[in-house]
């Protein structure tokens, strides 16, 4: 069998499309409620919940759910559901860590479904937020491929 190199790998490359991202990101958000339902729900079986603990729930559902499970499982819970990951540009084999998922994260929350837009196959599948992260989003069949 015959050894690829990077660029003969990243010219066959199949990097997920725009919907594919776009189904993570509803998956993702479907998921947020879901904390929010199971966080109001545990609330609500207490008499008085300190402000700080129902801010931390907030805080972990909307701004560290997807970076934590991005930086330390590879994917959140939408790419895991689309096989996809999210790994270093630079070496596809490891996954990017939490300062660079949650700055992934700022700006996507920032441009919204414009950052999505941005996505072509020149770029090789990248959106702004992944761009600015020196991220990729690749299958998970994907990483087979390079190791």
């Amino acid at each position: 069998m015959e050894n690829l190199t990077d660029s003969q790998i990243e010219d066959t490359e199949v990097y997920p499309l725009i919907s594919d991202r776009y189904k993570a990101f509803f998956i993702d958000a479907l998921v947020m409620i879901g904390f929010w339902y199971i966080f109001s729900m545990i609330f609500s079986s207490f008499d008085n919940v300190p402000k700080e603990i129902r801010f931390s729930a907030y805080l972990f559902s909307v701004w560290l759910y997807e970076p934590l499970f991005v930086s330390v499982f590879g994917a959140s819970i939408g790419h895991y559901s689309g096989g996809m990951r999210v790994v270093r540009e630079s070496d596809r084999t490891r996954k990017i860590n939490i300062v660079m998922a949650i700055f992934r994260y700022a700006i996507k929350l920032l441009l919204g479904i414009l950052s999505l837009l941005t996505i072509t196959k020149a770029n090789k599948g990248r959106a702004i937020h992944d761009m600015v992260a020196l991220s990729i989003v690749i299958f998970k069949d994907s990483e087979e491929k390079t190791t």
